[in-house]
């Protein structure tokens, strides 16, 4: 099929590409957030075609894969087709609803024709849909291989913004648990990290947006991966991190609690029991190494890549038929 999407969530979109269909992925002169095009820090199938907003008139489209309310209106203004009228259309929900969490409307909820494909089963149950059709399709990763080695007596955590988005991604935990073990902190806009929390350099150090594999290379050498986010649908810097075969100490919020399973790790909302989970691990590699394998394991059971595009492709090919 021939597919439009928009580029994004990197990790969500990479695994998308790797599917048999030909994508076309938006790209403007500035690559701002509704032209990034094809990803720049990992490298992406052929078959992932970067389309400038002219060229997308004039090119053939099967169906629209929507991701943030407005790309109904640019795909109306660019392709010059309403999806969901003139054009099939889904709508992938990858966010935890904000606000009144309880009461919170999809803003697609009164549209029968566009149908809401959650990440998350736990999006699934807080999200408002309304009369929209809904489905839930797992994440699935490009599975980075075994690496672990947690030759690095230190924990690593992977936060975008952490700072600006202090208690959604559990940041403000980041004080708490540098004192259970040294932290390594990846991810976009980090360098605040420190200076924000008071923390020394010896305690954490910051690694600011590293090429996915070349954070995946380091990542495994730590010890634990710690995945403290009070409010995502599910991070899937967690998934990948149980791919590369780490231990895992999270904190029970969201869809964490179905993700990591007990002997992969520790998972509580508590920041006691969270800290000296940590502390156990840096202190006994051999369990370490126990507990990766078995976060591996469920990893590559539950959130394959196969499994992710062949749910892709029983969709797709239900909303063109």
């Amino acid at each position: 099929m021939r597919v439009l999407f928009w580029h994004v969530h990197g990790a969500w979109s990479t695994s998308f590409v790797h599917g048999e269909h030909t994508y076309f992925v938006p790209v403007t002169p500035n690559r701002d957030a509704d032209g990034r095009g094809r990803a720049r820090t990992y490298p992406w199938p052929s078959n992932a075609v970067e389309v400038t907003p002219d060229e997308l008139r004039g090119t053939e489209v099967d169906v629209v894969v929507l991701q943030r309310p407005h790309e109904t209106e640019l795909t109306e203004k660019w392709l010059g087709r309403r999806p969901g009228v003139d054009v099939p259309a889904v709508f992938v929900e990858h966010d935890t609803p904000r606000g009144e969490v309880a009461g919170t409307r999809h803003p697609l909820a009164d549209r029968a024709d566009i149908p809401i494909v959650h990440v998350t089963h736990f999006n699934e149950m807080f999200w408002d849909c309304g009369r929209a059709p809904r489905t839930v399709i797992e994440h699935g990763v490009v599975d980075p291989g075994h690496g672990y080695t947690g030759e690095l007596d230190r924990a690593g955590v992977v936060i975008n913004d952490p700072v600006r988005r202090e208690r959604v991604t559990g940041a403000d935990l980041l004080p708490s648990l540098a004192r259970a073990a040294p932290l390594d902190v990846y991810g976009m806009r980090v360098r605040e990290v420190p200076e924000h929390y008071g923390l020394s350099r010896d305690r954490v150090a910051v690694h600011e947006d590293l090429p996915q594999r070349r954070m995946h290379a380091e990542l495994a050498r730590r010890r634990v991966y710690v995945h403290p986010f009070r409010w995502t649908s599910l991070g899937l810097s967690l998934v990948e991190a149980m791919h590369l075969g780490m231990p895992v100490v999270a904190l029970a919020a969201t869809e964490a609690v179905e993700a990591v399973p007990p002997e992969a790790g520790v998972v509580s909302t508590r920041l006691d029991v969270l800290t000296r989970a940590v502390r156990e691990y840096l202190a006994d590699a051999d369990r370490a190494d126990e507990a990766g394998r078995a976060a591996r394991a469920a990893a590559l059971e539950r959130y394959s890549l196969r499994r992710f595009l062949t749910a892709w492709d029983g969709l797709l090919q239900e909303v063109t038929a």
